[in-house]
């Protein structure tokens, strides 16, 4: 195991791999921006270096400065977190270049992974099913005029390089399509320096369904289980829950099998999620990308089935094989978590940072919130709105979906103009097509206006 980590991230996902390192026995060092000097991350870390002023570009992803808090406090390793320079390939060679111990996948594996369009196709050698439409990317107008046909409306479009809901546009009209085409294009070069883009049919009713892989360098490749992601706003997640209420066991079996093929494809290690759409209804899957990091919603699989996965990613990383095998895994009861992010869902969820003069976060059996804020913190506006994670068990759906409403009863956060997405949360989570299980990626679209 190594002696010392240096967490390349900050807030909950900083103060959670920190806490993991610490029941390792690992020190741990935590970089930090200016607005993050009083974060509760840097003062639980044993050491902490300021890496620049409150930009990401000028901090958070400022390699040299990262790299150079690395070697100047001795930090054998670096762990990313999400986000930030988590799925960097050229931020894991440079750590390799240096000598430091990247907690995540080798570089080249993240650069296939990373590029849809290799995914897609060495997923498809691997027998995974993929959506009609296009494995390599699409390069003009009327290639994408002509895929569509063939295909059938409505038609996704999607950046080669993109993630976190970024670089997607449904196009559900012929007349449409040229403008989308170079829209979607035009955004994928803006932010993510690639424009190619690929496209395939668009389901218009799906679930969002993602596998839980860890690898290790000996052959050890085990699935934990899925996560059913499908209630988000513009493709990014809301809610998250496991097990799925549609996936049975016969499903999570093939699913479980069909990510481990997958992460074995393209010669993963560590901790990695696989992504899958289903049509509700049907038992038929299909792959969608694979996320070479740890998850922000990690959580509810940690719940549902007792393994830490963090400390599961520092094994791994410092070269020990898993702790366990896929007989040792059991799925045990239901976990749900919210992300409490300070925005506005009457507003189109625009952000609302500012000063928390409240911040009271929920307690009781079963129930866990990761945040890295207390009363009198201030969300800045640089950094993501999400100021917690509320995770809930419960031994069935029912009890879960109960206890998840007391716990947001307590939450109680103020600040002026800040808002939060809690009382959206009650209102999902009564919905009785919730709590039904009758959820789709459409959900909010079809029972709010946003």
């Amino acid at each position: 195991m190594f002696d010392k980590v240096l967490i390349a991230n900050r807030g909950e996902i900083a103060l959670r791999i920190i806490r993991s390192c610490r029941d390792l026995g690992v020190r741990t060092v935590a970089v930090y921006s200016t607005p993050d000097a009083d974060a509760q991350f840097v003062k639980a870390a044993d050491e902490a270096v300021h890496i620049g002023p409150g930009a990401p570009a000028r901090s958070y992803l400022n390699i040299p400065n990262i790299i150079g808090a690395a070697v100047r406090t001795g930090a054998e390793a670096i762990h990313p977190g999400y986000g930030f320079l988590s799925e960097d390939p050229y931020f894991a060679e440079i750590c390799a270049d240096d000598g430091i111990t990247f907690i995540g996948p080798p570089a080249d594996v993240m650069e296939n992974v990373g590029d849809k369009a290799t995914a897609r196709r060495l997923m498809t050698a691997a027998g995974l099913p993929l959506l009609p439409g296009t494995v390599e990317p699409v390069d003009s107008v009327d290639a994408a005029v002509a895929v569509a046909a063939e295909i059938g409306y409505p038609v996704i479009i999607k950046a080669v390089a993109g993630g976190g809901g970024r670089g997607i546009t449904v196009v559900h009209d012929p007349k449409d399509l040229r403008d989308a085409y170079t829209a979607t294009r035009a955004s994928a070069q803006a932010v993510f320096k690639n424009s190619a883009v690929y496209m395939e049919r668009y389901l218009r009713k799906t679930r969002h369904i993602e596998v839980q892989v860890v690898c290790d360098d000996f052959g050890g490749a085990v699935h934990l289980g899925e996560r059913d992601c499908s209630v988000q706003r513009r493709h990014q997640k809301l809610i998250e829950e496991s097990p799925s209420a549609m996936v049975s066991p016969e499903l999570r079996h093939r699913l479980g099998e069909a990510a481990v093929a997958g992460a074995r494809a393209v010669g993963y290690r560590g901790a990695g999620t696989v992504e899958f759409l289903l049509e509700a209804g049907d038992e038929a899957f299909w792959f969608m990308e694979m996320n070479a990091r740890i998850q922000v919603e990690h959580p509810v699989t940690e719940l549902v089935t007792g393994v830490d996965l963090v400390s599961e990613q520092l094994r791994v990383a410092s070269g020990s094989p898993l702790s366990f095998k896929q007989e040792d895994i059991e799925i045990r009861g239901h976990a749900i978590e919210c992300r409490i992010n300070a925005e506005d869902p009457a507003r189109g969820f625009v952000p609302t940072p500012g000063l928390l003069e409240e911040y009271r976060v929920p307690g009781g059996p079963w129930v866990r919130v990761d945040t890295d804020y207390v009363a009198g913190s201030r969300v800045s506006p640089y950094y993501d709105s999400m100021i917690g994670k509320l995770i809930v068990w419960g031994p069935d759906r029912d009890t879960c979906i109960d206890r998840a409403l007391r716990a947001l009863s307590e939450f109680d956060v103020r600040g002026p103009g800040v808002h939060t997405t809690v009382p959206m949360h009650q209102e999902i989570l009564r919905h009785p097509e919730f709590r039904g299980g009758d959820i789709a990626t459409d959900f909010l679209g079809r029972h709010f206006s946003l």
